[in-house]
C-alpha cells in the first residue's frame, strides 16, 4: 500500500464521519403544524420533506437570506 491508498483510504473516512454528522444535525422528530414566526400553517408536504421543521417556507427563506 503506497502513500496514495493511504491518503485515499484517510479521504474516504473524512468524508464518511463528515456525512454522519451531516444526517445526525438534522431535525427530527414531529415538528410544528403551526409556523413559530408567523403563526401560518406549515403545509403538510413540508412537513413530510422536512422532520422537525417549525417554520414555514417563506419564513425559513426569510432566515436564509438574512
Amino acid at each position: 500500500m503506497d502513500i496514495l491508498d493511504r491518503a485515499q483510504i484517510l479521504e474516504s473516512r473524512e468524508r464518511n464521519a463528515a456525512v454522519a454528522s451531516a444526517r445526525a444535525a438534522l431535525p427530527t422528530g414531529p415538528g410544528l403544524a403551526i409556523c413559530a414566526h408567523c403563526d401560518e400553517p406549515i403545509p403538510e408536504g413540508r412537513r413530510q420533506a422536512m422532520p422537525g421543521c417549525t417554520l414555514c417556507l417563506d419564513c425559513q427563506e426569510a432566515l436564509e437570506t438574512m
